[in-house]
């Protein structure tokens, strides 16, 4: 997990971090397979396998965007609250997450 995924993590409060946990331990059973509409593929990346986790709390449509590494280790890039403008939400957070992507990449590439 990101800096950035942990700092919104963090901030939530128990009852929405309860769901987001929920959610992640579905993720983490089914991998990379996680179908709709619990996961989607993430239209607008540079990434093709950028993915999002849907999930819904208490009305609220938070998405955490993730992506599974060459090694498929799964990395949880960013997350937020769509709510607001889809769109913007959506330009916001798919460039937050790939630049994540991108800082992973590279990491995992020197420790080679």
């Amino acid at each position: 997990m990101t800096q950035t995924f942990e700092r919104w993590f963090d901030a939530l409060d128990d009852k929405d971090r309860t769901r987001v946990l929920a959610a992640l331990m579905v993720l983490r059973a089914k991998g990379p397979q996680l179908p709709r509409p619990y996961a989607d593929t993430v239209k607008g990346s540079r990434y093709n396998n950028m993915k999002e986790l849907r999930i819904q709390s208490r009305g609220d449509p938070f998405r955490v965007f993730y992506a599974f590494d060459p090694q498929r280790v799964g990395i949880l890039l960013c997350a937020g609250n769509k709510a607001s403008d889809e769109k913007r939400f959506y330009d916001v957070m798919i460039q937050l997450a790939d630049r994540e992507l991108t800082r992973h990449l590279h990491k995992i590439k020197i420790k080679e």
